[in-house]
This record gives structure tokens, sequence and C-alpha cells, in this order.
């Protein structure tokens, strides 16, 4: 799992990403990229936590991994 540190420093965004590519017969990050339309970096940056989406592209993304948003990304208050 990943993180980010929110705005206010008091939560964190988390996701499963990687766990959930997995699970579709090893989809690449390429892969992902590509169907969400962005660009392979950008996918590698928001997995590892060091980027958080854009709310269209987290739906993007949940959408692409066949699972509801809240299943992807989740909002960790700290």
């Amino acid at each position: 799992m990943a993180s980010k540190t929110g705005p206010s420093g008091n939560g964190r965004v988390i996701n499963h990403i990687r766990v959930l590519r997995a699970a579709q017969h090893g989809m690449t990050q390429g892969d992902l990229a590509k169907r969400v339309g962005v660009s392979r970096q950008t996918l590698n940056a928001i997995e590892g936590g060091k980027y958080a989406p854009s709310l269209e592209v987290a739906f993007k993304i949940a959408r692409q991994l066949g699972r509801p948003l809240a299943e992807v990304f989740e909002f960790v208050e700290s």
C-alpha cells in the first residue's frame, strides 16, 4: 500500500492498485495507464503514493480494475 499526506497533514490517501492489478491476470502499469489515458510514469507515481490522482483519474482507474472507488482508494485520518 502506498500513502500520500493530505494538504492539511491530518490524513493520507492509500491505494491498492498494485494488488488489484496483479489480480487482473498480471496487468502491467503500462496496460492500466494506457486504458486510463495517463503515462506509465504517472500511474507509477499514483501507485507509489507520490501523487494523488484527480477524481476523474481515480474513477477511471477503479473502473478499469473492475472495483468500486472505495476499494481502490481510501482516505485514512491520522
